[in-house]
This record gives structure tokens, sequence and C-alpha cells, in this order.
């Protein structure tokens, strides 16, 4: 181990005050909520929309929900998925479910029926909650009978309202609730909840056991659920709770906005919150007016985000008028940070804003910049406690490389995933040598910094050359006009491939490719220089709002089969 410890070069540039060696205990994940409640009973746990719950009451809450899922048959291994937003319902069905032994699936409310259907059937899922709204409740219903998912809960959007909102729904929105028949395959949450809540967790292997099936975002071919144990997100949660050693644990607000069934927001806004007892400000999708009446009416004191979301609150001119100093901290995850972005949301609120980086493999955080030390511009720090970081060749991935030179990130720790779900070639392919293969290209710097070059499968290569779209983001995003950037690879006869940059300008700001490839002429090399340009209003995002390079390439695509010649 010391041998091996003398090459890894960010213990001897760690924070201060955390420790790398530190290590993790094994327990269920359900057992955060359980410590939470007893040591932070009558503190606000859950705010939605106005409407609180102290720990003590979620807790209760969970423990006769995992009662009433036991009464339905789930018992240890059984897939139970959660299709909500960030609502009470999920927070506390969450941990219900583990508390029963069950296997949580979370499924994206937002996703078209055949992606839900794949899921379901996929993961085996037998039972599934979502709200009483028809649009959710239409994607489930053609399931039942026709593939494993036996039960539907219906969470009633109106019961965890306040009072008076709660009345008003039920009165003004009763066309949009969703009726289901009664016909034994339906339940609505208070009936899961219709029960004394004395209720003894199911003993569970924490290191073997099953939380969470994690389905990835399938830029690459179908989804796969990644399998994250009690362990991985137990121990994921810890690493990020020592990362932050300033926290007051009972005291802290929370901002969530990036929904909980995304890998990101449901380790650092959710489980981390639950563990050190803070409270979690629920927003139920992101929409700029009701983010800034939240921040306003709570004043939270830290906002895990993407890019995108400090650029909507930096860009709005109404996050002027409003007082953003209690936010003294943001992680930020889901895309790169670009340099430009990170300098004007912390220029605007006075709080610093921490890159990490990981995967849903990885529970997911791996690697973060420090609240406390060096903030290297561009990188995304060093790796968090227990996790080694190192660099394997491109062509080789049995060989490591030495500090400095480029290769495929790998990641061992107790946050690694366990594998994919039923896809044992595919766990087999990333999972070597106890190292997660994460198709990113990146290198270590002398400090132990981990800077990413971009993802392996992202790379242009035109006239030989190796270009990597993530510088070519970076310098245009150095252009006070630009808003939004993606870059990527189209066809070129002569090349092979070239650049394309698809551009959306500032609000109220124009920009054209002569004046943007003017600004780039001395931050690019001639062979990165993008060839071509598109300005759009917006760029196409994804579920959580990061820009969805997938949704262009399949544009690209769609272009190239529309132009293609047809046979005859």
């Amino acid at each position: 181990m010391a041998v091996m410890e003398a090459s890894w070069p960010w213990l001897k540039a760690y924070p201060p005050g955390i420790d790398w060696h530190a290590r993790f205990a094994e327990e269920p994940l359900y057992r955060l909520l359980e410590e939470s409640a007893r040591r932070f009973g009558d503190r606000p746990c859950l705010d939605f929309l106005g409407k609180g719950y102290s720990y003590a009451e979620v807790g209760a809450l969970a423990r006769r929900a995992a009662k009433g899922f036991a009464a339905l048959g789930v018992t240890s291994g059984t897939r139970v998925g959660l299709m909500l937003p960030n609502t009470p319902y999920y927070v506390i069905a969450y941990y219900a479910v583990l508390m029963a032994g069950g296997t949580v699936v979370n499924l994206n409310p937002l996703y078209a029926p055949p992606e839900i259907r794949h899921l379901v059937e996929d993961s085996g899922a037998e039972i599934v909650l979502t709200l009483d709204l028809p649009a959710h409740y239409a994607l489930l219903a053609p399931l039942l009978g026709a593939t494993g998912l036996r039960r539907i809960v219906l969470c009633p959007m109106a019961g965890i309202l306040p009072r008076v909102k709660g009345l008003a729904y039920r009165l003004l929105k009763r066309g949009d609730i969703a009726r289901p028949p009664a016909d034994g395959t339906h339940l609505a949450f208070a009936d899961l909840l219709a029960n004394d809540g004395y209720f003894a967790p199911l003993p569970v292997e924490p290191a073997r056991d099953l939380a969470v099936l994690q389905y990835t975002g399938g830029t690459t071919g179908v989804p796969k659920g990644a399998m994250l144990t009690h362990q991985n997100l137990v121990a994921n949660a810890r690493q990020c709770l020592a990362w932050f050693p300033t926290v007051k644990p009972g005291e802290e607000r929370v901002l969530a906005v990036l929904p909980f069934f995304h890998v990101f927001a449901m380790t650092v806004a959710m489980n981390w919150s639950i563990a050190c007892g803070a409270e979690i400000v629920l927003l139920p999708r992101f929409e700029i007016a009701s983010l800034l009446a939240a921040i306003r009416r709570k004043r939270p004191t830290t906002m895990p985000g993407v890019p995108t979301l400090f650029t909507a609150i930096y860009a709005n001119p109404a996050a002027k008028k409003i007082d953003l100093t209690s936010i003294r901290s943001c992680i930020s995850g889901g895309a790169p940070l670009p340099v430009e972005v990170k300098r004007k949301f912390e220029a605007m609120t006075g709080c610093t804003v921490v890159e990490g980086y990981g995967l849903s493999e990885s529970s997911p955080v791996a690697c973060c910049n420090p609240l406390n030390g060096v903030n290297k511009t561009g990188s995304v720090g060093v790796p968090v406690p227990a996790t080694i970081i190192e660099i394997a060749s491109l062509d080789d991935p049995s060989r490591l490389l030495p500090q400095g030179e480029r290769g495929e990130v790998a990641i061992r720790g107790p946050q690694v995933m366990a594998g994919y779900w039923r896809k044992p070639e595919a766990t087999q392919s990333v999972l070597k040598d106890g190292r997660l293969r994460t198709g990113d290209v990146g290198y270590l710097d002398a400090d132990g910094y981990l800077f990413l070059v971009d993802r392996i499968k992202d790379i242009i290569i035109a006239g030989g050359y190796k270009i990597y779209p993530r510088n070519v983001e970076e310098a245009i995003y150095q252009h006070p006009k630009v808003a939004e950037c993606i870059v990527l690879s189209v066809e070129d006869p002569y090349r092979g491939q070239t650049v394309k940059a698809y551009v959306a300008p500032a609000a109220g700001q124009t920009l054209d490719a002569a004046e943007l490839q003017t600004f780039l002429k001395d931050k690019l090399s001639p062979i990165e220089m993008p060839k071509l340009f598109e300005f759009r209003s917006s760029l196409p995002k994804t579920l959580i709002g990061k820009p969805s390079k997938k949704a262009l390439i399949e544009e690209e695509e769609a272009k190239r089969a529309a132009a293609a010649p047809t046979g005859g």
C-alpha cells in the first residue's frame, strides 16, 4: 500500500481538514434517515412550496410506508419504481423501500412511453409510485398485466400542498386528477400509510444488497442499470459530507431543484442533506421565477447545480434584485463547468462554486475541487476520500500512465457500482482489475488534480489530428456574448471529420461566425477552429438542464439521412 501511495500525487496537496485515508463503515442506506430523525427530530427536513415536514415526521412516515410496502409483498430484492418529481413522496418512499428490503428503480416521468416500458421491463419493477396526474398515470397504466408491473401507487398532488393551495387544487384541478379503475391493482399513497408504523427494517448486507438501480442516460445504445449497493451510496454521501468540513449539522438549507431521479441530485441534494440533518427545499421542476422566489423565501446555504442553472440565475435581471448572500457554496456537476460561468456566478453571489466529477456508475462523486484549498481553473479537483484516480493507456487499458500523460480515467473506491443489471458482458468491459473505466480522457497534474480532456467517443479526428471539443467550447465561452455552446464533429469529405459549433448568444445579443472566428483566432489552433457555426436562440437540453450533444448528433444524423441519395 505504501508503495502505491507514493505514486498518488494528490496526497501531498490534499485540502486541509480532510482525511483522504478515511474509511466508511458498512451500513444500510436507510440509517442516514434514522440517525437524523433521532438527532434532529424537531428540525425541519423538507419544505415543499411552503409546507414543512420535520425530521421526526419524515422518519415516522417512512416507517409507515415501509410497513405498507411489506404488506404488498416488498421484501429483499423487490424492485420498486419511483416515477416522481422532487416531492415529499419521493423522499419518504425512497427510504421506505430500502427499509422494507427493496431496491429503488429511478424513473424519469418525462421519458417517452417506450423508454418507461423498457425500464420497467428491464428492471423487473413490480410496484411503481407516481403522482395522480393523468399524463404520469398514462405512462404506467398500459404496463399493468403487460409487464411484471402488478401495482401502481398514486400519490395525490393536493395532499402535499399547503392547506389552502391543496383545497384550491382539489376544487379547480378536478379534471387534472387521474381516475384509475377500482380493480385491486391501484393503491392510494394514504393506504400505504394506513398502519401503526411499528416496523423493524429488514437486515441488509450493505456491500452486497442493491439499494438503487440507476439507469444511465443511454447516450450510447440502450440504457443500462447501474447496480448501486447500500454501501456504494452511504460511502458516497459520507465522502461528500467529509468534503465540506465547515458544514453545520442540523442548520444547513439545501435548494433541491435538480431532480432526485438523477444520480447527482439523489446523492448530493438528498442523501447528503439527510446525512447532515439539512432542510431540503424541494422544487418539483426548474422554473426561474419559482427558483428565485424559493431563494428569497428560504435563503438556502447551498445549491447543487449544473452549469446551465448557474447561467440562468446570473443572466436573469430579476436575480439582481434578490439577496443571494445566504448561498455560501455550490457544487457543480453533470456537465463541464465553463470558467466564465463559474466566474460570473461567484461574482454575483459571493459564494464559492466547486466543480465535481463522477458517473452514475460511481454513485456518482469521485473528484471535486476543495472549498478550502486550491481550486484549480479547468480542473474537476482531486479524488474524494478513499478514492483512487488512475490514468490508463487508450491503447492498452491494463497499462497505467505516469502523471501528466493523457489517457482513460479509471476510478477505484467504495462508491464504484457492483456492475450493470443483468448485463455481465457490459460489466466485464468497464470493471477491470477493480477499476471503473469511465470512457473519459484526462490527466493528473503534479498535485493530483484531474483535468478532463473529453469523452473518448467525442474526440474529433480531422486530417489525422485529435481535436478535443471541450477545449474549443472553453474558448468560445470566453466571448462575452455567448450564453451556451456545444462543439461536435460532422462528416467532412476531405478531412473525414470537421468541427462544428452550435452557439446560443446571451439575451439581447447578436453574434455571427465572422465575429466569433476573429475572437477565437489567438485562442485556438487552425485545426481546432470550427469550420461550421450554427446560431440558435437556445440549445437543446437534457432532462437535468445541461446542453444535449445527443440531441444535436441525432439532428445531424437525420440531415445526412435526408440528403443521402435513394436507390432507384
